[in-house]
């Protein structure tokens, strides 16, 4: 019985010997070429490199079954099969397609926001899409602190993109203060003035302070001003200043004066002529400037620099271009002022209509703007000036006598007069200028520049 049992022992044992062979050279009878697990990136070639039987040493009679798709994240299994003496033998490659690129944040608006130091910041929007996912702008997280918002996403890959959009919490723009009614107020010698007042807004503060200094004594001929300063709670202040002026019950003190303006300046051949006539008369006049050369900045320079008043008229002075809209209308004014601004150092509020407030040709382009323009530029803080004396130099004026005569003629003592003349090539103009001066003087006129004082000569209006 136990010599049976040992016997029975060895033959399982031989069994098992060659059973576990048997399963070697199965599992063992085919061969990969490369790796038996192969990781590639999404959209990435895949290159089979096949596999030999160990057999033969030969790829010619293994069979492969199995494709990668390597536009769909996943793992895929290759299967190599052949046959041999009536067995069949396999093996396995396994490919990984993984993705790996981070999906992409983009955000709406800008990157670095300044908001009010009270206010808080209205979301512009995001996107995020994903090479593989597509649009997964509803993954996205939003994380905020006091100095920045922080806009996270993951992919299915667990691929992530971060981006930040910078919040600054400052103010640096100033009040916007607008005084109620008319910036040069006039009032009778003892009479009363009552101050309309004023309205002020702010980017940021509901609430803004208002100083007002200054004062007028109704008792005492002379003009007054009266500055109205304008401080948010950031610091930022403007100022605006009204000025009354206190007038002699016949109005006396401010008749028989000659206020020379010239339109349409500079120019090479005309302005310093006419600069020079003004220095030796010891006059001071005021120029109703366009754009012209840079070259001729000069010219404005040193008008200002005599302590004449450099004014605003046009930028182009292209009537259709001007009256084709009020938006066109104030785009022009904003280019003429910035330029005189930057020349000069100082905004000019004094302005003149190309053509007139009382101009036609504007119902060509834009029927009623004249309307709107005269009272809304005047609510805005402009002054404008029309004339009530014309030398006709840019009409009717043959020659230089022809322009002395047509002002000297308009001359009147009982009011203020406001001559229309042009510094463009104009010799006719040059040739008149000292004379008209000699005649204004020596029948007792005086000469005077536009300020923000002088009371505005306004045409009526016809569109």
């Amino acid at each position: 019985m136990v010599k049976f049992n040992k016997i029975f022992l060895i033959i399982v044992f031989v069994l098992s010997l060659m059973c576990f062979g048997v399963v070697h050279i199965f599992n063992h009878a085919i061969n990969l070429k490369g790796d038996k697990y192969v990781t590639i990136l999404l959209n990435e070639e895949y290159h089979e490199k096949g596999a030999v039987n160990v057999y033969n040493e030969s790829d010619k009679d293994i069979e492969i079954i199995g494709e990668v798709d390597n536009t769909k994240i996943g793992t895929y299994k290759i299967e190599y099969r052949s046959n041999y003496l009536g067995f069949e033998f396999k093996n396995y490659r396994y490919v990984d397609v993984v993705d790996k690129e981070a999906p992409v944040i983009t955000l709406k608006g800008k990157d670095e926001v300044r908001i009010c130091p009270n206010g808080d910041y209205d979301e512009e929007g995001y996107t995020a899409y994903d090479n593989y996912d597509g649009d997964i702008t509803s993954k996205v997280e939003i994380i905020k602190n006091e100095e920045n918002i922080t806009y996270k996403v993951l992919d299915s890959s667990n691929n992530s993109h971060i981006v930040s959009r910078l919040i600054k919490k400052v103010d640096n723009e100033s009040p916007s203060i607008k005084l109620k009614g008319s910036s040069t107020y006039y009032v009778v010698i003892d009479s009363k003035f009552e101050d309309p007042g004023y309205t002020v807004s702010d980017n940021c503060d509901s609430k803004v302070k208002v100083e007002v200094s200054g004062s007028v004594d109704t008792s005492k001929i002379g003009t007054y001003e009266i500055i109205y300063t304008a401080t948010d709670s950031s610091g930022n202040s403007v100022d605006i200043k009204r000025y009354v002026r206190v007038r002699d019950k016949d109005m006396s003190e401010n008749t028989g004066v000659i206020y020379l303006t010239f339109d349409d300046g500079p120019s090479s051949s005309s302005t310093p002529k006419i600069l020079d006539i003004l220095d030796k008369k010891n006059v001071k006049a005021t120029f109703f400037v366009i754009n012209q050369n840079d070259n001729l900045n000069y010219l404005i320079k040193r008008e200002y620099d005599s302590g004449h008043t450099v004014a605003l008229h046009s930028y182009t002075h292209n009537y259709s271009k001007i009256y084709a809209s009020k938006d066109a209308f104030y785009e022009d004014l904003n280019l003429i002022s910035a330029k005189v601004e930057k020349i000069t150092g100082e905004k000019s509020m004094i302005m003149r209509f190309p053509g007139g407030g009382s101009n036609t040709v504007s119902k060509k382009y834009q029927k009623g703007i004249m309307t709107d323009l005269t009272k809304e530029v005047v609510d805005l803080g402009y002054h404008y000036f029309d004339w009530n004396v014309s030398s006709g130099d840019a009409g009717g004026a043959k020659n230089s006598d022809d322009v002395y005569n047509n002002v000297v003629n308009g001359l009147k003592k009982n009011r203020n007069n406001i001559v229309l003349m042009h510094d463009f090539s104009n010799s006719k103009t040059v040739n008149a200028l000292e004379a008209i001066i000699d005649y204004g003087l020596a029948n007792g006129y005086r000469f005077d520049k536009i300020d923000m004082t002088t009371p505005m000569i306004r045409h009526g209006v016809n569109n």
